[in-house]
């Protein structure tokens, strides 16, 4: 399958580079995109692209290939309804967009949203087990941690090139763009605070999120929520489940952490399943499922099957065979509405304004 990339930075340079150098039995990347003409360049050498762009329009325009991989950063709605309009088949990096308006504005056509953790074998295999015990009904709680340490840090060993050759107006009037984005869905009043908190939710812990959609469907209440630390900080999150039990999420933005570490553990009547998640940097690197079950016995299971890979061959099949993704456009809208709930749950706890969408 021929394809493009829109968004030529470090998830590109890290994970995807590699990952579509080694699966050409799949993918033949024919053009690339980037608002760095550097990047574009570095990465169409990588994977010898012959197209490469500064500009979304003229990539569409010149065509050549059949799906679109988003990979850029900020909101993704307006690149990806321009992808599906021109009849390709895309997927998407989470998240899909900043806005409920932006989803809502998108035309029909073959999307996938990338959550690449819900394509982990460890997380397969815990979904195996929990339908065994019962499924959501099950569950007493479930219980995330997440200890993240820099970006900078995290992508140290990859070596990544920088763009240095975008004009400083341009990128001025996109921050411009996305912050009318987060005022449309928090209002034009929301403090820094909320929008740093809705930021964290979205670009992060969203990862949770779809986790519990998978596990137990989206939470419709939201609880309680604080957050402390110098922004992006720590951020706690809790409430009920949809069918049993309660969830808590806490998120730590911690800068000199050693390695990033993430545990999603969900205890029942009779044990407990913990997925241990390692840096989503490191192909191959395991996530552990421990499985503790009756006389306090405890298995450990691992796969050092990437799953970014795995979620890549779910691309192909869902454009080439119509194998519906785990996440399409309707799951990515309800994460945008979890954490728009997470947003206004804390500013009706501190007494401050909301509006927009999260209203």
């Amino acid at each position: 399958m021929k394809i493009a990339l829109v968004g030529c930075g470090a998830v590109t340079q890290a994970v995807y580079v590699p990952l579509l150098s080694r699966r050409r039995d799949l993918f033949e990347v024919t053009a690339v995109c980037d608002l760095s003409r550097t990047l574009a360049d570095a990465v169409g050498d990588r994977l010898g692209a012959p197209g490469r762009y500064t500009s979304l329009d003229a990539m569409l325009a010149a065509g050549g290939f059949e799906g679109v991989l988003v990979l850029a950063s900020g909101s993704h709605g307006e690149t990806v309804g321009r992808a599906l309009s021109a009849g390709h088949a895309v997927l998407c990096e989470k998240p899909l967009a900043l806005t409920r308006a932006e989803v809502a504005a998108l035309p029909e056509g073959r999307l996938m949203v990338g959550y690449m953790k819900q394509y982990d074998p460890a997380v397969r295999r815990a979904e195996e087990l929990l339908a065994e015990l019962g499924g959501p009904e099950a569950i007493r709680s479930v219980e995330v941690t997440v200890l993240h340490p820099s970006g900078e840090s995290q992508l140290a060993f990859a070596n990544l090139v920088q763009a240095r050759d975008v004009p400083a107006d341009l990128l001025a009037g996109l921050r411009e763009r996305e912050d009318a984005l987060v005022s449309r869905a928090l209002g034009e009043q929301a403090p820094a605070s909320v929008r740093s908190l809705y930021a964290v939710a979205l670009g992060s812990i969203c990862h949770d999120l779809s986790l519990l959609r998978r596990f137990t469907g989206s939470p419709t209440e939201i609880g309680h929520v604080e957050t402390w630390g110098a922004a992006p900080g720590s951020v706690e999150i809790s409430g009920p489940l949809p069918a049993a039990g309660r969830f808590s999420i806490r998120w730590h933005y911690l800068e000199g952490y050693p390695a990033y570490r993430e545990t999603v553990a969900v205890h029942h009547d009779a044990g407990t399943l913990e997925l241990a998640f390692p840096a989503p940097y490191l192909m191959n690197a395991p996530t552990v499922l421990t499985v503790v079950s009756g006389g306090e016995s405890r298995t450990e299971w691992r796969d050092v099957t990437e799953a970014f890979e795995v979620q890549l061959a779910a691309f192909h099949a869902f454009a080439a065979e119509g194998e519906p993704p785990l996440t399409g456009r309707a799951g990515a809208l309800e994460d945008i509405v979890t954490a728009q709930r997470v947003a206004a749950r804390y500013a009706v706890q501190h007494d401050l304004p909301i509006g927009g969408e999260a209203a």
